[in-house]
């Protein structure tokens, strides 16, 4: 088989395909070599922490100082998360908005987050889900993350401009490049019916996301930087850093929704008589 006829089929199999065409010659083998492995072996990615703050950038939400945030399974009575309110990169009716919503959880209100309530989080809010591990499937023209706790899905689409219109969806739209070790990914296109972290922080439709994935500590640590946009919500753009750990163990199926019919405003579907 000529070097042409094994690099496409290599291709045509994916991530594994890749690694083949990288025996076939020198320049092959270097491209190669330079493209992060997120997937193979089974491997998972469970979040650590919350989003941290990057040296001399305007800094993501954090926790309002005056009321401490207790998470489950630490001791003592678990507290909701209340957006600090100071923070100077807020627009006016952001402020206005999370103070009502710290207001209602100080009230005894449940403190709203996509996972609780069994909700696709957007981007950047994917990365707040906790718990469970991320998965990637990388292809040529594709990688997909999967949080297996509910199966959230995101697409990024490698190698190809924005769409001129995109329409507007809850993960909006992802495309995406290598940049050596680095998978850079650009997202627009989402529609407002989330939030962008555990905060509650609200956005608008012009939010501009830019995602920059990188596996560090020889590979135990998946850590991805985020530059958030959004001219009607922040003075100027944000960013953050979300670290993952490395988890060796086949994805599982889970349904989220079953016993959560009463936590939020809208309904999720209950049946009528039992199906036995």
């Amino acid at each position: 088989m000529s070097t042409f006829a094994l690099r496409e089929a290599c291709l045509a199999g994916g991530l594994a395909g890749l690694i083949c065409v990288g025996t076939s010659g020198e320049v092959t083998a270097q491209r190669i070599t330079s493209v992060p492995d997120f997937s193979s072996n089974q491997v998972g990615w469970v979040a650590v922490g919350d989003l941290t703050p990057v040296p001399g950038k305007p800094s993501p939400i954090r926790q309002d100082p005056a009321h401490r945030y207790v998470p489950n399974n630490v001791g003592g009575q678990p507290t909701y998360r209340m957006g600090d309110l100071s923070n100077p990169n807020l627009k006016p009716w952001v402020k206005e908005w999370m103070k009502k919503d710290n207001d209602e959880v100080l009230a005894g209100k449940i403190g709203y987050t996509a996972r609780s309530s069994c909700a696709a989080a957007g981007v950047p809010g994917f990365l707040t889900y906790p718990v469970r591990p991320v998965y990637f499937i990388q292809t040529p023209k594709q990688v997909a993350m999967i949080y297996s706790g509910d199966a959230q899905v995101r697409r990024i689409y490698l190698n190809v401009p924005h769409s001129e219109n995109p329409k507007s969806t809850w993960y909006g739209e992802s495309v995406g490049h290598y940049e050596g070790d680095m998978l850079v990914v650009d997202t627009i296109g989402m529609n407002d019916k989330t939030f962008l972290d555990n905060y509650r922080t609200p956005y608008t439709t012009k939010l501009h996301v830019v995602e920059r994935w990188k596996m560090v500590e020889e590979g135990k640590t998946l850590q991805v930087t985020i530059t958030v946009e959004d001219p009607d919500a922040f003075n100027e753009p944000w960013w953050g850093v979300r670290r993952y750990r490395r988890v060796q163990e086949k994805m599982g199926e889970e349904i989220c929704a079953e016993n959560n019919q009463h936590l939020f405003d809208y309904q999720i579907p209950i049946a009528s008589k039992p199906d036995f």
